[in-house]
Parts: C-alpha cells; sequence; structure tokens
C-alpha cells in the first residue's frame, strides 16, 4: 500500500512550490500568512522528503513530518505540503508494527501545547476548532489501522490456506501409501506364509517364492511411480498419470488369485479411455476390496464384478467368508474410510459390510463423467 510514498514524496515537494499552490494548503487557526522564505523551504522539505522512508521508518517518519507541520502553521506558510501529515498517519498505522498505543498517546500530548501555541499567535477563533482538527487527524490513523487489519486477516487466510493444502496433500499421499503398500505386502506375507508349508513340494515352493519375489517388484515400482508424483518435477521425467493404465484390474486380480484367493472377475462395458479420477477410484477400491479378503477370509471365494457406464461406474466385491484369517499386518481401519472418502469426493456412493447368508461386500457407484 505505501510502496508509492517514495514517488509521492518529491511530488508534494515540487507542487507545494508551484505559484499557484502557495498558500491553499492546510490552515488551523488563525495565524496569519505570510510569504515563502528560507525556513518555508525547511518545513516543506520536512512534510514530504521523509515520506520516501516512511516504509522503512515509519516513527521516524511521522516525528519529522509532524515536526514540519508545526512548524508550517505557526509561521502561517499554509503550504500544500502539510498533505504530507495526512499521508504520514496513513503510513504509520499501516506499518508500525509495535507501540502503536505509545505512538498515539506521544501525538496527542505532543498536540496539545501546539494547539495552545496556534490560539494565542492567531487573530482569535474558537477553541473547538482544534478540537475538530484533532479528531480529523484521527481519520487517516483510522485508515491505516483498518489497511492494516485487512492485510493481517488476508495473510492469516493465506497461511491457513496454505496449511490446509498441506494436510489434504498428506492425507492423499498417506492413503496412496496405504493402498500401494498395504494390498503387496499383504498378498507377500500370505504367500511366504503359505511357502512354509511346501517344502516337500518343490515345483509349488519355486512357485510361491517367484510370486513373491514378482510381488516384491511390482510394489517397488508402484511405490517409485508414487514417489514421482510426489517429486515436483515429476513431469520432466514423464512419468504420466497416477491412474493405473487400462487391464490393471485384471492384472490385479491374478496377483490376488496366486496369493491364494480363488477370485471370479467380470468386467461388463467398455472401460473409457479416459484416465481420470474415477478410474483411479475404481482401480482403488477392488484393491482395497481384495486386500481385505486376503486379510480376513483368505481361501473364501470372491467375486469381482465391474460395470462400466456412460455415466457411471459401478464396483461390487464380495466374499462369502469361509476362508481363514491369515498372518498379515494388522489394520489400521484408514482402508475403507479412505475409499469412502475417495467416493465422496466425485459425489458418489460408497458402502461396506456383511452381506446377508454371511460375508463381506464391497460396492461402489463412482460418477465417471468426472473422470476428464
Amino acid at each position: 500500500m505505501t510502496s508509492w510514498f517514495p514517488l509521492l514524496g518529491p511530488v508534494l515537494l515540487v507542487a507545494s512550490f508551484l505559484p499557484g499552490m502557495r498558500g491553499h494548503g492546510t490552515v488551523i487557526g488563525t495565524v496569519p500568512g505570510r510569504p515563502y522564505d528560507a525556513l518555508a523551504v525547511v518545513t516543506v522539505a520536512c512534510q514530504t522528503l521523509p515520506l520516501v522512508t516512511c516504509r522503512r521508518w515509519p516513527i521516524a517518519c511521522l516525528t519529522v513530518v509532524s515536526l514540519g507541520f508545526a512548524a508550517d502553521q505557526l509561521r502561517g506558510y499554509h503550504s500544500l505540503a502539510g498533505t504530507g501529515m495526512a499521508l504520514a498517519l496513513v503510513g504509520a498505522a499501516y506499518l508500525l508494527p509495535r507501540h502503536r498505543r505509545a505512538a498515539v498517546l506521544a501525538l496527542t500530548a505532543a498536540y496539545v501545547p501546539f494547539a495552545v501555541a496556534l490560539h494565542q499567535l492567531g487573530t482569535g477563533g474558537a477553541p473547538a476548532e482544534f478540537v475538530v482538527f484533532y479528531l480529523a487527524l484521527a481519520l487517516p490513523w483510522g485508515i491505516g489501522s483498518w489497511l492494516r487489519t485487512a492485510r493481517i486477516a488476508e495473510t492469516e487466510r493465506r497461511h491457513r490456506l496454505a496449511d490446509e493444502t498441506l494436510l489434504a496433500e498428506r492425507t492423499r499421499i498417506a492413503r496412496e501409501l496405504h493402498d500401494v503398500v498395504t494390498h503387496h505386502v499383504t498378498a507377500m506375507v500370505v504367500q511366504a506364509e503359505a511357502a512354509r508349508y511346501l517344502s516337500a513340494a518343490p515345483e509349488r515352493l519355486e512357485q510361491s517364492l517367484t510370486a513373491v519375489t514378482d510381488t516384491g517388484r511390482r510394489a517397488i515400482a508402484d511405490l517409485r511411480h508414487l514417489l514421482d508424483l510426489i517429486n515436483p518435477d515429476h513431469s520432466e521425467h514423464g512419468t504420466g498419470t497416477r491412474t493405473p493404465a487400462v487391464g490393471r484390474l485384471l492384472t490385479l486380480v491374478e496377483d490376488t488369485r496366486r496369493a491364494g484367493q480363488p477370485v471370479e472377475f467380470t468386467e461388463a462395458g467398455t472401460p473409457s479411455e479416459s484416465t481420470g479420477s474415477a478410474d483411479l477410484v475404481t482401480y482403488r477400491v477392488v484393491q482395497e476390496a481384495l486386500t481385505n479378503a486376503l486379510k480376513y477370509a483368505h481361501g473364501s471365494p470372491t467375486e469381482v464384478l465391474v460395470r462400466h457406464g456412460t455415466r457411471e461406474i459401478t464396483v461390487e466385491v464380495s466374499t462369502d467368508g469361509t476362508g481363514s484369517r491369515t498372518v498379515s499386518p494388522g489394520g489400521s481401519g484408514r482402508g475403507l474410510a479412505g475409499l469412502r472418502e475417495r467416493v465422496d469426493i466425485l459425489g458418489g456412493e460408497f458402502t461396506a459390510g456383511e452381506r446377508t447368508g454371511g460375508g463381506f461386500v464391497v460396492r461402489a457407484r463412482i460418477p465417471a463423467e468426472h473422470s476428464s
């Protein structure tokens, strides 16, 4: 706001000496006017040039301008430079970080002898005039204070917005890490647990260990992809979109089958070529549901049904719950909650719970028009 003060000060200085502007400044009391002399040049300079330094030294600027203004009025120059007093008040009220009340008290204390001296030097006049002018000086101070309050409020709003954005980004990263790590690690734990009982079947043992290795490699690849997305320069490395590529659902189902979970997969409709948010959420719903099936109902028949419509994608993953609970990392409870949040953001519907006759079912309706 005060960035134009350095320019306004010299402009006001020059304007004060223009022939048509002499004697047309602020007049307080009834002190007779007089022509400019050498002292007039000093008073005009004191009221204008300090404005150049107002942004850096607001209280010093106000002090010098006030002294110049007092000398201007007491000598009867009544120059246009008196406008600098109002500008200095606005600048000080806007920029002064502390001791604001002390500054107001000091100015008030200085104004009293100034008003008394003006009254004595004048040719008469009502004392109420000095009270009115004091109240007029409070107006620019009030303007500066209001601008300062507005600036502080805007700064706090920006900081709050930055904090909320950071929190949202941390939440998104935590959700992505949970989805990626939990699924792969659960599959590896199940596969490794099964390998303990295959020592008498070398071929099946080798297949199980190979599955663990492949799952670990995919986990590393997905984590690297996620880290590339977190990296601000990820676009320069050609990492592309964070949405899983077309056909990854089938790969996800195959990985789950290799971990020992019988999965029947049905995909109806034509998947959209778009790689937006709806596709990613669809993938995460199926991934989390299959992960929970591995953890809590290992070996139980599981059905995955994905329908691609023109306006929405529906997902249903169900298990009959006849399997056994695996030795796997304990759940944090954030998986299903994170899915519900993902679907809600897109304006869809998400449900998860026990189904009639036993087992568990996860259903989601995801608007496809948000996937662009």
